[in-house]
């Protein structure tokens, strides 16, 4: 998906929490939730938590998110909690592919009867995860449509069970929009726009901008990738360079590999810059937050796209860089975000 698995920081494999944690954590909170009867502190322990997942598995996006107002910030986070754990299934958690396609489906039968229910509570009664039964809530207030979830799930399942991408469009069509462009259809429905006209142009910058983050997340970790047994980059571009096996781990192709990978760098710097045009189509109190991802996420494409270090290394952007497109008015949220438990 659009977050790969990987935390910055961390040893390549290593992981943040293992299934055992994951599970924990989420029977905590879903007893916690259960044991109140109100359901508006039902609903905070699970906005907590998630939080608590997306504060450790992303900086640049906690960070973005921050400048949102309340209301749209914890529906954020709940949406990232929900395409956090299938993300952990199929990149982090030492299974076998059956056990991750059977992970997958009982998350994905567990989301069908969450659509079921009548309430927050009716879900947890019935044994549906606290992320998804959180999310539920998120897709009826904010009327998500529910198959995209699906569609978000068809290309985790991909993933298991990689194959070629014949070319951009098929990459697009065929993973893309269900990794990437879902997800930020979800956020367009907490987004808002500025004028009910305007939602059809702010569902495009979020397409755009879905395109622009998988590219770049895919551009980055294209060795990696390659160690999962899966390659994200189009067979005519590699073809192009005179590889017809492609292999990432080869250093004869490291070179051709670097010059696909600034081709492509190129084509999600164009649809960075698509989707900042439709900017104003959003409400503008999410502005801030999707300006800030376009220009957080176009700066580490930029370093993809001029890095002569090769596909072995991986970029990232400082801290410090990451801050530099927020508003300085409001950095105290930062820290602040950071120090509360």
């Amino acid at each position: 998906m659009a977050s790969q698995g990987r935390t910055p920081g961390l040893p390549e494999g290593q992981l943040v929490w293992n299934e055992a944690a994951w599970t924990r954590f989420e029977e905590e909170v879903r007893g916690k939730a259960l044991a109140t009867a109100d359901p508006a502190a039902a609903w905070n322990l699970i906005v907590k938590a998630s939080r608590k997942i997306m504060r450790t598995y992303t900086t640049g996006f906690f960070i973005v998110s921050r400048f949102l107002p309340r209301g749209k910030r914890d529906r954020v986070e709940v949406i990232y909690a929900a395409v956090r754990y299938p993300d952990e299934v199929v990149d982090s958690f030492p299974l076998s592919d059956a056990e991750r396609l059977g992970r997958l489906d009982a998350w994905a039968a567990a989301y069908e009867t969450a659509l079921g229910c009548g309430s927050l509570r009716e879900s947890l009664e019935k044994g549906v995860p606290c992320f998804l039964a959180g999310f539920r809530e998120v897709v009826r207030e904010s009327g998500i449509p529910p198959e995209h979830y699906r569609a978000f799930l068809e290309a985790m399942r991909l993933d298991v069970q990689p194959r070629p991408f014949a070319t951009l469009k098929d990459l697009i069509d065929s993973y893309i929009y269900g990794s990437a462009i879902v997800v930020g259809y979800f956020l367009t429905h907490v987004y808002g726009a500025s004028a009910p006209e305007r939602f059809p142009q702010a569902l495009e910058s979020a397409r755009n901008l879905g395109i622009g983050l998988q590219l770049t997340n895919f551009l980055r970790d294209v060795g990696e990738d390659r160690r999962r047994g899966r390659m994200y980059l189009p067979q005519d571009l590699l073809r192009a360079e005179g590889i017809e096996n492609a292999d990432a781990r080869d250093p004869a192709h490291h070179a051709a590999f670097s010059r696909v990978v600034k081709t492509l760098a190129a084509e999600a710097a164009g649809y960075y810059r698509r989707s900042a045009e439709n900017l104003e189509a959003f409400a503008p109190d999410s502005q801030i937050a999707i300006q800030a991802c376009i220009d957080v996420y176009g700066l580490l494409n930029r370093r993809i796209q001029q890095s002569d270090r090769g596909i072995a290394h991986r970029e990232s952007v400082p801290l410090r860089e990451k801050l530099a497109p927020l508003p300085t008015s409001k950095f105290w949220r930062i820290p602040l975000a950071y120090l509360i438990p």
